[in-house]
């Protein structure tokens, strides 16, 4: 309800929000595949891929309070992560590629970050507490904390206030 004004009610929130439906699920299949159900929950969330056009692979890690809106196209990769009270616009990817440090292939996303629509994270890259991404933004490097990140590819803005 904080993040989207356009949700009247608990209720509405509950029915109606499929970043909010797809986050849930991917709960449910993140707890099959640590179990070792893998294809079960890999079928899973695709299937919720198809009803929600939110693609999240079941190890992903997503904190508390994430909110996805508008999410149709959003897409997080195998080993992203994405900490807590983040918000991610439609059409975000969260995507791999061949290297991978510490078995990381894709983005992890620190706390309170927002990543604006059609933004491209790609590689094992850091983003830091607090930064911004800006809508359309190709990120391949690491973003530090409170900065933002924009254009094509991103490059940084310094916070207020920073030398």
């Amino acid at each position: 309800m904080k993040h989207d004004p356009a949700a009247r009610n608990a209720f509405e929130a509950f029915v109606i929000l499929s970043g909010l439906h797809a986050v849930w699920w991917h709960l449910t299949a993140k707890i099959l595949w640590n179990a070792g159900f893998k294809f079960i929950a890999r079928l899973m969330s695709q299937v919720v891929r198809w009803w929600t056009l939110i693609e999240i692979h079941p190890a992903a890690t997503i904190g508390e309070r994430v909110f996805i809106d508008h999410g149709a196209g959003v897409v997080i990769g195998e080993t992203a992560s994405i900490g807590n009270d983040c918000v991610l616009y439609h059409g975000v990817t969260l995507g791999g590629q061949g290297d991978s440090i510490d078995g990381r292939r894709h983005p992890r996303v620190g706390n309170n970050v927002v990543i604006g629509a059609g933004a491209i994270l790609i590689g094992p890259i850091v983003v830091g507490d607090g930064a911004l991404i800006g809508a359309g933004a190709v990120v391949v490097s690491d973003v530090p904390a409170g900065y933002t990140a924009v254009g094509v590819p991103a490059r940084l803005l310094k916070p207020k206030g920073k030398k």
